[in-house]
């Protein structure tokens, strides 16, 4: 009997770590790819946004054997190190003790994925193929090659991982009643750098989120194992097409991220040679459509303020492996069970991620906020069987992303109950924090 064939449309992160699990299985799987081989090209400078790997990523690296390898280049973030315009810090824990998120290379992991895809006899990877169109019904997907020659290819399913802006996904709007949105910040992002201290070290503390909030505005930077750090500016659009010289830009950053500016010797030709970004939500439902199914950004993009894009699309690999595990061999109910799965899951993530960003670039600074987080971080250090932040249940856990966001709003609400009362001093009695959760579940209840 002849192998199922699998067209996987995009050879990014969620398309290339698909096409290993879809191998794993036994299926023949060709992925195509419309940018150059970033094994042997630099494609990302500028647009990477350096990469926040959690639990759930981690899971979906562990069930191919990647994790440890992973792991072996990212670097611990324990939490968040705000910086205010005055150059003062305050450090934020993600969480409980041993808790932390791990910054890592988008381009080198996505590297990795691509080699141990290619390590596959199984897996065939074509780059420089750039998607024009696809036959949903009958599986064919058509693509133009770097000499400008229409390739056409059949196979028994078509994968949809071509990101936001996805040639499947267009497809299936044009003819298969897609419902689809798509909701753009008013912020762009623009990449900098920091680079390592002239004796060869890290600039700041390398176990930080580093932020710099400004209310409308921020500037966050991520450690990397060069010890540089990849700073990335959300600013909105109409500001940056403002700063048009070198001098505007350096005398904003001197006003607004004074502190940064000397760990910063090539801000001024970063800042106009890399491109400027756009910060887009996508949502769509159905996900499947004949034999087409979207996968990770192609039908779920997020904002990275939660950083979960990735996590995220990750997991969509595990749900539908796990799928196609319980249906086999009726690859249509699992592609049918998945996408019921996903999308509530997508659709709280998205919300968070929004939610997220004006936290970060707004409260993170503000005292209120920061005396919550404080009482919130004791809650879940006291009570770790009780009590988990939002946070915490999103980053730290496998709980679907749509439960994590409302038992995350509910304890919200409860730490907050708990400061207009002036309860702090008693959330060291378990049965009184029991006694006042029960309270509060009974009021949500109603």
């Amino acid at each position: 009997m002849s192998k199922l064939k699998i067209t996987v449309v995009g050879g990014g992160l969620a398309g290339s770590l698909m096409a290993v699990y879809f191998a794993k299985r036994g299926f023949e799987v060709h992925v195509y790819e419309s940018r150059p081989d970033m094994r042997r090209a630099d494609i990302s400078a500028g647009r990477s946004i350096n990469l926040a790997l959690s639990v759930r990523g981690l899971k979906a690296l562990e069930k191919v054997g990647l994790k440890d390898r992973i792991l072996e280049k990212a670097i611990p973030m324990n939490g968040r190190m705000m910086h205010s315009e005055s150059g003062d810090l305050a450090y934020q824990p993600y969480g409980v003790e041993g808790q932390h998120i791990n910054s890592v290379s988008r381009g080198g992991l996505n590297i990795q994925l691509l080699e141990l895809a290619d390590e596959n006899p199984d897996v065939h990877l074509h780059f420089n193929h750039r998607c024009l169109d696809v036959d949903l019904k009958n599986a064919i997907a058509t693509f133009k090659d770097e000499n400008g020659n229409k390739v056409t290819v059949d196979s028994d399913y078509i994968i949809g991982g071509d990101g936001a802006f996805s040639a499947v996904r267009l497809r299936m709007m044009k003819s298969a009643r897609l419902n689809y949105s798509q909701d753009y910040l008013e912020h762009g992002y623009k990449e900098l750098t920091i680079p390592a201290t002239a004796d060869g070290n890290f600039a700041m503390d390398a176990n930080c989120l580093h932020i710099w909030p400004r209310g409308s505005y921020m500037m966050i930077a991520l450690p990397n194992p060069d010890k540089s750090f990849t700073c990335t500016l959300f600013f909105p659009h109409s500001g940056f097409e403002e700063l048009d010289t070198k001098e505007k830009v350096r005398e904003f950053f001197l006003t607004h991220f004074a502190d940064a500016v000397p760990m910063m010797p090539t801000l001024e030709e970063d800042f106009f040679e890399n491109p400027t970004g756009a910060l887009v939500t996508v949502r769509c439902f159905p996900w499947v459509a004949d034999k087409a199914v979207l996968l990770g950004d192609a039908c779920h993009a997020v904002v990275p303020f939660y950083g979960q894009g990735m996590n995220c699309a990750f997991e969509d690999c595990v749900v539908m492996d796990e799928c196609i595990e319980k249906h086999w061999p009726d690859l249509d109910g699992a592609f049918r069970e998945y996408e019921v799965l996903r999308k509530p899951n997508a659709d709280a993530i998205a919300d968070l991620a929004l939610q997220n960003f004006i936290e970060m670039r707004d409260l993170v600074g503000d005292e209120d906020f920061l005396h919550f987080k404080h009482i919130e971080h004791e809650l879940c250090e006291l009570y770790p069987d009780l009590f988990k932040s939002q946070y915490e249940m999103v980053t730290f856990t496998n709980m679907d992303y749509s439960v994590a966001k409302e038992k995350g709003a509910e304890n919200t609400r409860f730490v907050q109950n708990i400061i207009a009362n002036g309860w702090e001093d008693q959330i060291s009695d378990r049965s009184f924090v029991e006694e006042q959760m029960r309270k509060s579940s009974k009021v949500q209840g109603a």
